[in-house]
């Protein structure tokens, strides 16, 4: 022991902080990512290679903080942007190019030589291996889409309504966007729109934490199977209302689990509608599930069908007959059968109309994106037994529910999943619907219509990193100049994460004091005009 040094014990030394959790609360507290990926730069023009730490840009808070608050704020810019447009968004695309037009009238010139061949009974494969290469070279060009889309086979049922569903007027769509505009006794105009809350039905009386007040009488199988297609009926919802409404209804919305575990839906919609016409809506609106009955459990516990390996299908393990195929049990529902769910909203909502700039908007922002940065199931915390023994019946009623044609649960009632594959065993499918953390809800959490900002995320994206390098006086680095690979574990030039992290803690920090002093100075050079402004 050096002079000088102070003994201390055990106690001591586990009190006191540990030097990396210090910093990774230090990169937390300066926005920093703490699982920085590294990259190798290489400049084209020079030859130089740099290291260069890019951030993970994972959504949820429990991975990564930061990353997960930016990508928070960056869906609450794009709410804001969208919600009370004045005009409509501009998204006709580009005209285009004499060499887009070339290609595709090369493709064209292609095309008809292929079905000229094939309706003489030709060769057709180094026509068809001429098309691929040309819808490559159309791509390339910079154009979206297929020239000639694959459309596979669909099965066609009847569309007519269901006689306990009430009819609803249907007007034509226009493409009209933006709200109606409102005008006040004193000619001034305003043209609201709406923050609307969707929920699903009751499944049975629940107390004020969302546990059942009964739970043997609790509804767990439909609150399950509402669950796992409450995507798909929200999307049949937006339907009906736009053919009610006859415009092009805008949204942007964000699902989160109630405190009884059933999803519901917060919705930022521009324009209004009455709450006697949404009820309407609300009323006409289902989502019928075509699949096959489940009511009888043909294979349960060990017993389960075997893979046969030479006719690479399902069989019965005692008998050796082969199990239905997914096209067969679909062909199977008859005409007279009814549909292996129904779900349906429930008959509460809340609706609010919202003034653009108004306290309520900011407010309604931030309540969309509260729990973006969290997992379906920690949305609502589980703290009492009651809460916990109510997650894991939900849970266990999502066991063994079919999540997809292509889940492994079909395998339990006697039918094999869609484009089946050795290894599948009832109740351990791998969709993400099975899972506590998803609660029955494995869809996307945000969901935006295409018109709602006339931008994608990657465009709100760059606008903010725009505005970034403008307030630096930074120019934009061309990115043609430089390419890009990652930097392996075995690589000579590669940091351990404790090293990138404290580099990212670095660079963060560098860059946050190059911020405060350019808005510093924007700041001073407004002083000196405001006080002009005065004088005069």
């Amino acid at each position: 022991m050096t002079d000088g040094a102070i003994k201390t014990t055990r106690a001591q030394r586990l009190a006191m902080p540990l030097a990396r959790e210090v910093v990774q609360d230090l990169a937390v507290e300066h926005g920093a990512c703490i699982r920085p990926v590294q990259l190798r730069r290489t400049n084209l023009d020079t030859g130089d290679v740099e290291q260069v730490l890019v951030p993970c840009g994972h959504t949820l808070a429990s991975v990564c903080p930061s990353c997960a608050e930016r990508a928070r704020t960056l869906r609450a810019a794009q709410c804001r942007e969208g919600w009370h447009l004045e005009h409509e968004p501009v998204t006709d695309p580009d005209p285009a190019t004499e060499d887009q037009r070339w290609w595709i009238q090369t493709r064209a010139d292609a095309q008809a030589l292929r079905d000229q061949a094939a309706s003489a009974g030709q060769d057709i494969g180094d026509l068809d291996e001429l098309v691929t290469e040309l819808d490559d070279e159309i791509t390339n060009a910079g154009m979206r889409g297929k020239v000639l889309p694959a459309r596979p086979a669909r099965r066609h049922r009847s569309t007519k309504r269901r006689q306990d569903a009430p009819d609803l007027p249907r007007r034509k769509v226009r493409s009209r966007t933006v709200g109606k505009t409102y005008t006040a006794p004193d000619g001034k105009t305003f043209r609201p729109s709406m923050f609307l809350t969707l929920t699903c039905p009751s499944y049975g009386r629940v107390r004020d934490d969302g546990t059942p007040a009964d739970p043997g009488s609790y509804d767990y199988g439909r609150a399950a199977r509402d669950a796992l297609h409450f995507a798909a009926l929200f999307d049949r919802f937006m339907q009906n209302l736009r053919r009610f409404l006859g415009y092009d209804v805008q949204y942007f919305a964000a699902i989160e689990p109630q405190r009884r575990l059933a999803p519901h839906i917060h919705i930022a919609m521009r324009g209004t509608v009455s709450r006697a016409e949404l009820r309407r809506v609300l009323a006409a609106t289902y989502h019928q599930v075509w699949w096959p009955s489940t009511s009888a459990v043909r294979f349960d516990g060990d017993e389960r069908p075997v893979w046969d390996e030479h006719g690479c299908t399902y069989v019965d393990p005692y008998t050796g007959e082969v199990l239905p195929t997914w096209d067969q049990a679909l062909d199977a529902i008859g005409s007279e059968d009814e549909p292996w769910h129904v779900a349906r909203f429930g008959d509460r909502f809340d609706a609010q109309g919202v003034l653009p700039g108004s306290k309520d908007s900011a407010r309604c922002i931030g309540y969309l994106t509260k729990y973006l940065t969290k997992q379906v199931a920690d949305c609502h915390q589980a703290s009492t037994d009651a809460e916990q023994a109510h997650t894991a019946r939900f849970a266990d009623a999502l066991r063994f529910e079919p999540c997809s044609p292509l889940c492994a649960n079909w395998l339990r009632y006697g039918i094999q999943p869609k484009n089946a594959r050795p290894g599948l065993i009832p109740g351990a499918c791998k969709g993400k619907a099975h899972t506590r953390d998803h609660l029955g809800y494995a869809g996307r959490r945000v969901l935006v219509s295409r018109k709602w900002s006339g931008k994608t995320l990657a465009d709100h994206r760059a606008d903010r990193k725009n505005w970034l390098l403008a307030t630096l006086g930074v120019s934009a680095t061309d990115p043609g100049r430089y390419t890009w690979e990652p930097v392996a574990p075995g690589d000579p030039d590669h940091m351990e994460h404790s090293r990138r992290l404290l580099h990212a803690v670095a660079d963060r920090a560098r860059w946050r004091a190059a911020l405060m002093e350019a808005r510093r100075r924007a700041a001073e050079q407004l002083e000196p005009e405001s006080a002009i402004g005065k004088v005069a």
